[in-house]
């Protein structure tokens, strides 16, 4: 795309470089805000399916307004969700000075986001003989998912501080009425819940990770060009 705009007397005025790149990385940013949107509202659609299946998850009858048996507004807030987590973990890797490097191809993403719907299949399917031991269970996939796919301090660090913030908001929600578990067993929640906060957010991080890299590949592959 050219440089250059025309002013209102029709004289063409060079846009610099440097606001070019500016344009460039603002829509970059867009595109990978719009599709980890995407992939937060599939993954809400598709654990909360299993979730209510085993009646782990009831919503109010007059809140049911959606597929999935679903509330509405639940597969936007984990898409806008999504879309945060996915571009604060690269942000963090510059910030921080720790590049992510661990196996960096989206087939491992894809094994990864297999693995976090296996842990939510177990919390949902598998009985377990009390909810200490499936809290521990989940807590070692959860660790066993960041080791594996992760292995950075500020993913581990970002998973657990965000892994709290949603369970205290999931709290809330739940004490003033808006949906309830079947089974709570730790203040209105399940005890269990943060272990799977912990694992999404280290999905979805390796997804942001991975489209931040894609992005970073084409456009050194531009500069080439150029």
């Amino acid at each position: 795309m050219s440089a250059d705009v025309l002013l209102s007397g029709g004289a063409p005025m060079r846009r610099g470089p440097y606001i070019s790149r500016i344009t460039n990385r603002t829509m970059n940013l867009l595109i990978r805000a719009a599709m980890l949107f995407m992939v937060g509202v599939f993954l809400a659609l598709v654990l909360n399916l299993l979730q209510v299946q085993r009646n782990v998850t009831l919503f109010p009858p007059d809140v049911i307004s959606s597929i999935f048996s679903s509330a509405w507004w639940v597969p936007p807030c984990c898409g806008t969700a999504a879309a945060l987590i996915g571009l604060l973990y690269p942000c963090m890797d510059r910030r921080l000075g720790e590049p992510h490097k661990l196996k960096r191809e989206w087939s491992n993403v894809m094994r990864c986001v297999a693995v976090f719907v296996g842990i939510n299949h177990a919390s949902a399917k598998v009985d377990f003989a009390n909810n200490v031991q499936l809290s521990l269970t989940l807590a070692a996939l959860s660790v066993g998912l960041w080791w594996t796919f992760d292995r950075s301090r500020s993913g581990f660090g970002l998973g657990v501080i965000i892994a709290i913030l949603a369970t205290l908001a999931t709290q809330l929600l739940v004490y003033n009425g808006v949906f309830q578990y079947t089974s709570p067993d730790f203040l209105y929640i399940r005890s269990w819940l943060p272990c799977i906060f912990f694992a999404g957010v280290i999905t979805v991080g390796n997804i942001g990770r991975q489209l931040a890299l894609y992005e970073y590949k084409v456009s050194q592959e531009k500069t080439h060009q150029d």
